[in-house]
């Protein structure tokens, strides 16, 4: 039996549920479950696919729900006995470590997803004392739990330079799984390109994914009104995602209201089921990576970056070494200085002259090759 835990994330979440627990789940003799944020959304259910689905934590992620959330995540354990868990939250190891060193079941993998304590010592949502405090813990625990983990997996190759506890490790106890895209069970990949529209037609433009200002929110709408005035066909963006600043969504909401006729925002308070953010790919023509610079996200390849290669869609992208390599080997996108008001009528040029996906729909952008990966890494440790 395999267990796959989390807190913030939900239990539908692409990486754990779509793209590790389905992995698991495909040998026969595995049980898998998963447990994470809780969902009211009537698409998910307590077991899909063969996956039992747990939700352990609801609420905001600064609520002292993640104190009853650690609670119910010690009962799970002590329900389900399982014989390995990944854990995909910091927040879990402690308790994780203590019921290694009870001897109460088998063994754990840390998936990092993201370098926390660089996120918490640089993204301010925490002040002070507080923030250097919970840095240096995050760093101390990730640490322990590296050293007794069967095995670390990270998300981002940037990770082997910037944690220096893996550093310890053996080399073969450390792999890299990219958040590379997992196609749903029931959808048929475009084998084609998305096209541009007519200029008489309007160019939908999509935002998806974590809704932030750090991610670029504004910065995402202010090129939609600019590209509306300069596209003859006008220009319409979708805000489709979980936004993880409260203070921020009521401000997007009113804004939404205010630019109706071609601002929608999809979301918000709760996740977003993912065959929906699909979806919204599939009626878009440019997707928007309009990050701010910043040294939580310089290095990484964010997961919309892999959804959008593998639906073939053209893409604007803030100036990213990382990124811009990945754009040129596709002929994906271009480079918008997102923090400058865009030239609208030279933007338009630079698109119609621009030719996307010149050797069509790349495939090695697929989570297969991750999952492969994922099997070998557990085959050879546990």
């Amino acid at each position: 039996m395999v267990l796959l835990a989390s807190v913030l994330k939900p239990v539908d979440d692409t990486r754990m549920r779509g793209k590790f627990a389905e992995t698991l789940a495909g040998r026969t003799q595995v049980q898998v479950h998963v447990a994470g944020r809780g969902t009211a959304r009537p698409s998910v259910s307590p077991t899909v696919g063969g996956i039992s689905q747990h939700g352990i934590f609801k609420g905001s992620r600064l609520s002292l729900e993640r104190l009853a959330a650690q609670w119910r995540y010690g009962l799970l354990l002590h329900r389900l006995k399982p014989d390995l868990i990944i854990v995909h939250a910091p927040e879990l190891l402690p308790l994780t470590l203590l019921w290694k060193a009870l001897g109460r079941g088998g063994q754990f993998v840390y998936d990092i997803r993201e370098n926390y304590a660089l996120n918490v010592s640089t993204q301010h949502v925490y002040q002070g004392l507080t923030r250097r405090w919970l840095a240096a813990g995050l760093r101390w625990v990730e640490a322990q739990a590296a050293r007794r983990a069967a095995a670390v997996i990270l998300a981002e190759a940037s990770y082997a330079a910037e944690l220096p506890f893996l550093n310890e490790l053996p080399s073969d106890r450390v792999v890299v799984l990219e958040n590379k895209y997992q196609p749903h069970s029931d959808e048929t990949l475009r084998q084609q390109p998305i096209k541009l529209p007519p200029s008489t037609e309007p160019l939908r433009l999509l935002y998806s994914g974590t809704i932030s200002e750090l991610n670029g929110v504004w910065e995402a709408i202010s090129l939609a009104h600019q590209l509306r005035a300069a596209w003859p066909g006008g220009a319409r963006l979708t805000i489709i995602g979980f936004c993880q600043q409260p203070e921020l969504l009521p401000k997007l909401e009113l804004e939404a209201v205010a630019h109706a006729d071609w601002l929608t925002l999809i979301g918000g308070v709760e996740p977003v089921p993912h065959a929906e953010i699909v979806a919204e790919i599939g009626r878009s023509h440019l997707g928007l990576l309009s990050y701010r610079p910043h040294l939580s996200t310089e290095r990484c390849r964010p997961t919309k970056l892999f959804e959008y290669l593998a639906h073939g869609l053209p893409m604007l992208a803030s100036p990213n070494p990382l990124w811009q390599e990945v754009l040129d080997a596709y002929g994906a996108g271009l480079a918008v200085d997102f923090s400058q008001p865009a030239d609208g009528p030279a933007l338009v040029a630079r698109l119609q002259n621009q030719r996307f996906y010149p050797h069509g729909v790349p495939t090695d952008v697929l989570w297969a090759s991750e999952g492969k990966k994922l099997w070998h890494l557990l085959d050879s440790v546990i």
